[in-house]
């Protein structure tokens, strides 16, 4: 894909330069009847959050009612441009929970990866449905307590529900559909890329100080969880749905050598994964720089191939081909099409919860690799599991 295509954040970006909300009133009816407005409060005022926030007004089912962010000028700015009461906008390291007690029946987590466990959990604790953004977490007793929160959700009637466009996109489902069904034969190796410029610029800041930390979090690497795990999850977590397994084991290596700001994030990473039945693969990932950009996943098997690219096109070769198609703006069609499931699930009542137990697996892969890079030596899945390092963030002087 060529350098001039628009990356990811890029579109983030001028999305959320360019929005407009219009805000309806809010119906009397709620719960889970069909055409009810799900009142929902946002948490985390960035420019995703704000971009995503206009896609929920779009959709006509629901209508923001409440914010909250660390920042108070994020807050306020947002707040503005959604016409929020002054009263249901929150700040500060708790602002999330005073949302969730307020009145509303949803909550939509775009706050930095490092928190995302601890206010899911608070969704669904305070009995709200739950819209998190990926990854999901950046440790694994993150990862394990988002897949506590999503159980506890279906216990309690509710929903969660972890946005992955690629898994929303029916060319992309009836693709993974054949792989499982064998159209391409047995996985034999495959690999994985997720290669882009300076998706978050090269920011030189005081790393002491933790609100520059927090401002700056997609260069932090353990409020971002890495290159490997805050963004590379897209490659890789195609490539574990396509495998559809836990890897076993990884091995690799990562580095900083094209980045020069004040950020603690790695600006490229190689490992190599082995699956069940000895299937191997191979990731690289590079964050910096300008040239070439692709999220593609490509799994051979005994009869055929799989091709997919984020950006471009998804198809079979082989045997038994599919033709599959180009994706014509996955970005925000993924999202949209995960709003649209979000709100059918509550007002029908579906509380299966389904994506959140493979966006746990994936975000683990993540980790996984993350891992055998700093190592720098193999590690197994069993090994991450037992040791289930905490990544902490030393956020003193904080405001609550």
């Amino acid at each position: 894909m060529r350098q001039d295509r628009i990356n990811r954040r890029q579109f983030i970006a001028a999305s959320a330069a360019a929005a407009a909300f219009t805000i309806v009133s809010p119906k009397a009816v709620r719960g889970a009847e069909a055409n009810s407005t799900i009142e929902f409060g946002l948490v985390g005022c960035g420019g995703r959050g704000t971009w995503i926030s206009r896609l929920f007004a779009s959709h006509g089912g629901f209508q923001c009612v409440a914010c909250s962010d660390y920042f108070e000028n994020k807050v306020s700015a947002f707040g503005n441009g959604a016409a929020i009461e002054p009263a249901r906008r929150y700040s500060g390291l708790w602002g999330h929970k005073r949302l969730v007690e307020s009145k509303l029946d949803a909550i939509v987590v775009e706050s930095p990866p490092y928190f995302h466990p601890e206010h899911a959990a608070a969704g669904v604790d305070g009995g709200r449905h739950v819209y998190v953004a990926k990854p999901v977490a950046v440790d694994v007793p993150g990862c394990l307590s988002i897949g506590e929160s999503a159980k506890k959700a279906s216990a309690k009637k509710l929903v969660f529900l972890v946005d992955f466009q690629t898994r929303a996109d029916p060319i992309y489902r009836e693709a993974v559909k054949r792989v499982h069904n064998g159209d391409i034969g047995r996985l034999v190796n495959g690999e994985a890329v997720y290669y882009c410029g300076d998706t978050w610029g090269n920011p030189t800041y005081d790393t002491s100080n933790s609100e520059q930390r927090l401002r700056n979090w997609g260069v932090d690497r353990i409020l971002s969880g890495d290159v490997i795990t805050e963004q590379n999850i897209h490659a890789l977590d195609v490539a574990s749905w396509l495998i559809d397994e836990a890897p076993i084991s990884a091995v690799g290596f990562c580095g900083r050598k094209a980045r020069t700001g004040s950020g603690t994030v790695n600006d490229h990473f190689s490992v190599i994964y082995q699956f069940p039945d000895n299937v191997l693969l191979s990731f690289t990932s590079k964050q910096y720089g300008q040239g070439y950009d692709d999220i593609g996943v490509r799994m051979f098997g005994a009869r055929g191939t799989a091709d997919t690219h984020y950006f471009g096109s998804v198809s079979i070769r082989g045997a038994a081909p599919y033709a599959g198609g180009t994706m014509k703006n996955l970005f925000t069609d993924g999202v949209v099409a995960n709003i649209a499931e979000f709100y059918d699930a509550i007002t029908k009542g579906r509380y299966d919860n389904s994506t959140a137990a493979p966006s746990v697996r994936s975000n683990l892969t993540t980790i996984l690799g993350r891992t055998a890079c700093y190592k720098r030596q193999p590690v197994t899945w069993d090994e991450m599991m037992k040791s289930a390092e905490k990544l902490e963030a030393d956020l003193r002087g904080l405001k609550a």
